[in-house]
């Protein structure tokens, strides 16, 4: 299906993991980021050899929700046209942009015109949202989130796609008017979760997957689920990518081992370099690192894997 579009091609095949960075590229752990220096790191990403740059989409700042930080502060569709305005290949996506809370025929506006400026980059990656702060400040049910975001998905995708489209919904008509710019070629839009559907729905409607991380073992599991899915869908040689975020500390010691830290790990390179392959031989296809966390600064932790680590794997 992408087969021609140059970002979906430079980081996502069978059989190969890529690696990402998830914004903002910095130290920091429960207190809010700074944001001074993220157009410096996101060049130095891409002159890595990073795939591509992920941005959150949180609205408002929670203390009580499991990860209070508001993700890279600003609206994640601005920064990311902002950072994609400030380098010059690498690939952008949202991780993901939640669906139910925003008009979908702004939505299909926003991301027209993003992939019409920075052709081929944008990497878009949906969700159902979980943040139920977000919800009460927009006077929006979250217990309709799984109605709201199908609606908002078929809504999108015929607005988008479709020329003068004939449409009637909760969101809104369309009649003889029509969403300009125009995609000259598919955005590859990526599930995030279950998006409060079927793992059926999900395999069938996504362009890949993005489900949260589980050590190996469980991962492997689910991934052997979906593929299974999309064949049944798409035909035994249909190709849908398995997204991971990962947070990681990586130890300046190169000879430590992984251990186990709240939905990621800490480990030195050798062992880094193990469970990534791991990852990748399970069928994981793209990992999405998250660096905040660690101690050593984030810069030299960024040119210990674009140096030692990337080029492990672009062969592969």
């Amino acid at each position: 299906m992408f087969q021609h579009h140059l970002g979906y091609q430079s980081m996502l095949n069978p059989d190969r993991i890529t690696f990402g960075l998830t914004i903002p590229i910095e130290n920091y752990n429960q207190s809010p980021p700074v944001m001074t220096e993220q157009v410096r790191m996101a060049q130095l990403a891409e002159e890595l050899g990073f795939h591509c740059l992920w941005f959150q989409d949180v609205l408002l700042e929670d203390p009580t929700f499991e990860d209070p930080a508001t993700g890279q502060i600003f609206d994640s569709l601005i920064y990311l046209t902002y950072l994609a305005a400030n380098t010059n290949s690498i690939n952008l996506g949202t991780a993901a942009l939640v669906m139910p809370l925003r008009h979908p025929l702004r939505t299909a506006k926003e991301i027209a015109s993003i992939e019409k400026l920075f052709p081929e980059r944008l990497m878009f990656g949906i969700s159902s949202g979980d943040r139920r702060k977000d919800f009460e400040g927009l006077n929006i049910p979250i217990m309709e989130r799984r109605e709201r975001f199908r609606e908002a998905f078929y809504f999108f995708n015929d607005a988008i796609y479709q020329e003068f489209p004939k449409l009637t919904s909760p969101f809104g008509t369309l009649d003889r008017s029509n969403i300009v710019p125009k995609p000259e070629k598919r955005i590859p839009t990526f599930m995030t979760g279950y998006c409060q559907q079927s793992l059926d729905w999900v395999a069938q409607h996504g362009d890949g997957w993005m489900f949260y991380p589980q050590r190996p073992k469980q991962q492997r599991e689910i991934i052997q689920k979906y593929r299974q899915k999309v064949k049944h869908f798409h035909g035994e040689d249909a190709f849908r990518p398995f997204f991971m975020p990962l947070p990681l500390q990586l130890l300046e010691n190169p000879d430590a081992p992984a251990e186990k830290i709240p939905a990621g790990y800490k480990a030195g390179r050798k062992a880094l370099i193990e469970l990534i392959e791991e990852y990748r031989s399970i069928g994981v296809n793209h990992l999405m690192l998250g660096l905040s966390k660690n101690e050593r600064p984030v810069q030299e932790v960024a040119v210990e894997l674009g140096e030692e680590i990337l080029p492990l794997f672009e062969d592969e």
